[in-house]
């Protein structure tokens, strides 16, 4: 019985027995969410980054096309014709011969020592070069740079004529001073001739460097009682080591790799070996078949590579003075 006011609880009503509903299935009395669409925008800002990137690179193009045709390929084919036989297939036979003819072990040796020469030379006299001309006042200062300009450029086989004019057999310093110069194809001719260009372009590459050290660096020194060879001991030589280091490496790379001037002075039977002017002796007569320029010319880019990896990480230390 129940008391008045009240009424009883009706079958199938939940609320009064203090039940709970049972949950609801997923999804169900939500609102259905659309499947998502791809951003618009992210086609959009990817179409504008690439054409970015192709206007930023389309000024480039002629140089990658020129360098791609004229550097790249060419080293490919150069490596492929080292290592390709004539029987079929590859192997090392091609640089096998190479190493094994007399006369290519004498000219990568003489281009070798040739090229450590230079750089030596190029070194011990462009440095103090290059500091007193970094001294200067602006006007010397500027003609020096000129005469070095002028003097790097001028290579070729105009050099070689000249040299030839002035010191060779007939030459008119040798009449005038009745005097025998060593021969202009002989090793130390080719030194005489090679420093003509590679001193003054070894002060141009290195001649930035010696803004480097400061003026403030030997007041400083002198204030500690430091005299001027130990200054240069202790920090002008450790400052431009790095610096003269590229430019060595530099000087020793390009001339190993010259050929005009070799070929112009190297007229004789007597005259020195060189990698460029077997080279150029091979693919002139081809009796030794195009293998053999092939493997030089892949042993000069091999020196190259080398050069220019030892020249980044010189320059890399050199610039933490910068």
């Amino acid at each position: 019985m129940t008391s008045p006011g009240v009424s009883a609880p009706v079958a199938g009503d939940t609320r009064a027995s203090g039940a709970s509903r049972p949950p609801a299935a997923p999804g169900e009395g939500r609102p259905a969410t659309p499947a998502r669409q791809p951003a618009r925008g992210t086609t959009h800002r990817l179409a504008r980054r690439i054409t970015r990137t192709a206007a930023a690179w389309l000024p480039a193009l002629p140089l990658l096309v020129f360098t791609l045709g004229m550097l790249v390929l060419p080293a490919l084919r150069l490596v492929h014709d080292t290592f390709a036989l004539r029987s079929g297939g590859y192997g090392m036979d091609n640089i096998a011969k190479v190493a094994d003819n007399p006369v290519d072990r004498e000219a990568i040796v003489n281009s070798l020592e040739l090229g450590a020469l230079q750089a030596t030379l190029a070194a011990a006299i462009g440095m103090p070069a290059a500091w007193l001309i970094s001294r200067m006042r602006v006007a010397g200062r500027a003609t020096w740079l000129a005469l070095m300009n002028v003097a790097s450029n001028f290579a070729g086989i105009g050099l070689a004529f000249g040299f030839v004019a002035l010191i060779g057999t007939t030459g008119m310093l040798t009449h005038l001073l009745d005097v025998s110069f060593p021969a202009t194809g002989s090793f130390t001719g080719m030194n005489i001739a090679y420093l003509y260009f590679n001193i003054p372009m070894f002060v141009l590459l290195t001649l930035p460097a010696m803004a480097v050290l400061k003026d403030d660096w030997w007041e400083a020194a002198q204030v500690c009682h430091a005299n001027r060879w130990q200054f240069w001991r202790r920090i002008g030589a450790p400052v431009l080591a790095p610096f003269a280091a590229a430019g060595w490496l530099l000087i020793f790379t390009w001339t190993i790799g010259i050929y005009a001037v070799a070929y112009a002075l190297a007229s004789g039977p007597q005259s020195v070996k060189l990698i460029t002017l077997q080279i150029g002796a091979t693919l002139e007569s081809s009796v030794f078949g195009l293998e053999r320029a092939a493997v030089l010319s892949v042993l000069l880019m091999l020196l190259a590579i080398v050069s220019t990896v030892l020249y980044r990480l010189a320059v890399r230390r050199a610039t933490r003075w910068l």
